[in-house]
């Protein structure tokens, strides 16, 4: 028997950490975002206006797309091993 199949209640796939992780890097992209809209003099069309408001530029830039990325693998992760527990 597979071991990550031998619970079903607690998958040892990986779920938990795509969960978190995902989770972790939208939501520093989302706090990175707002401070630079907030905080950090803003942006237009041609970039930041302050150094620090780059640094948030690339930070928000990197972490949302990536983040909303892996979230979506763990949530999908999570529906599948709650319908494999279901029918297993």
């Amino acid at each position: 028997m597979n071991a990550a199949h031998s619970d079903p209640q607690q998958p040892n796939d990986g779920t938990r950490q795509l969960l978190q992780w995902g989770g972790a890097m939208l939501a520093s992209g989302l706090v990175a975002c707002l401070l630079l809209v907030t905080l950090l003099g803003g942006f237009t069309a041609t970039g930041a206006h302050t150094n620090t408001g780059w640094f948030a530029l690339i930070v928000t830039l990197m972490c949302i797309p990536f983040g909303t990325l892996v979230l979506g693998l763990g949530v999908a992760k999570w529906l599948r091993n709650r319908r494999l527990g279901r029918t297993g």
